[in-house]
């Protein structure tokens, strides 16, 4: 029985992936041990759970019942083995996070640094992603996203004050173009774009003012994949960023950088950490989210 089950878990892992390669790497072995770990454990069930072809591996109809059934009931034993460190003295155990760059440069690795020397037995992994991950199928502990992003089946607590967006570039670059008066302006600029990697979309710029919304699809010659990025290509005159704030006010203090549009960029819901209920009583994730929690 035991074997089945990590065998299972083995599985598990290939189907997410839909790769042996990328499973493998995952679960700390071998590609070819891993495909005769599965292989063994088709033979047992008597069925094909997965369909390999040269490129990828797919779960077939039988291992798509066996992931939506046996999955979640691991997870939840995974959970409670978790919880059972509330019986240790010090909370222990591995955290897995996903965030935004912004979100982790500002508030994680600060509240990092303070944290994990109290709690020696804690290790974190942080993953810096912009698309929308669903934590739970890609086995992260804790989230971190916008208020306004943060699914409505999670837990969430604030852990960041409210953010403010700037749309900033050099001073070059305004030397060639009129700056824009209204959102709808920046249609006719040369925007920096942001890369998101759910579905391969671009981030819409949002602005608001005296209570009106408006959601612009910006163009131009740049795409990026950071905050990092955009800035820099902003600080080259390559266009127009649409950055926090806090990101660009150092620049625009010294004059590298020049911000339009201010006014349309209202405060809105800042960097909240979500998880699910199953394991709001980890003893190491409660930790954290309370060295994390925001009381501005």
């Amino acid at each position: 029985m035991r074997k089945d089950i990590q065998d299972i878990m083995a599985f598990i892992a290939v189907a997410r992936e839909q790769s042996l390669t990328r499973a493998a790497a995952k679960l700390g072995t071998s590609q070819s041990a891993l495909s005769h770990t599965i292989r063994g454990l088709e033979t047992r069930l008597g069925v094909r759970l997965l369909t390999r072809t040269t490129r990828s591996v797919a779960p077939t109809e039988a291992g798509e019942r066996l992931l939506r059934t046996v999955a979640p009931r691991l997870e939840e034993i995974e959970a409670e083995v978790d919880a059972l460190g509330e019986l240790r003295e010090k909370p222990a155990g591995n955290l897995r996070i996903t965030t935004a760059e912004h979100a982790a440069n500002t508030i994680l690795w600060p509240a990092l640094e303070r944290f994990l020397p109290q709690f020696p037995d804690i290790s974190v992994e942080v993953a810096v992603n912009y698309g929308l991950v669903d934590i739970v199928a890609e086995r992260f502990d804790l989230g971190v996203r916008l208020g306004e992003q943060v699914a409505r089946d999670m837990i969430a607590v604030p852990i960041g004050p409210p953010i403010r967006m700037a749309v900033v570039s050099a001073p070059a670059y305004f030397a060639r173009h009129k700056k824009p008066k209204t959102p709808q302006d920046l249609t006719g600029h040369n925007c920096i774009n942001l890369r998101l990697p759910t579905h391969g979309g671009l981030m819409i710029w949002d602005f608001e003012k005296d209570g009106r919304e408006v959601k612009v699809r910006v163009e131009g010659q740049v795409i990026a994949s950071s905050g990092t990025q955009m800035t820099d290509a902003a600080l080259r005159g390559l266009g127009l960023a649409w950055v926090p704030e806090d990101i660009a006010l150092p620049y625009v203090a010294e004059g590298k950088l020049l911000r339009v549009l201010e006014k349309w960029c209202e405060p809105f819901s800042g960097y909240h950490i979500y998880y699910p209920h199953r394991r709001q009583g980890a003893p190491a994730l409660a930790a954290l989210v309370e060295a994390l929690r925001y009381r501005g």
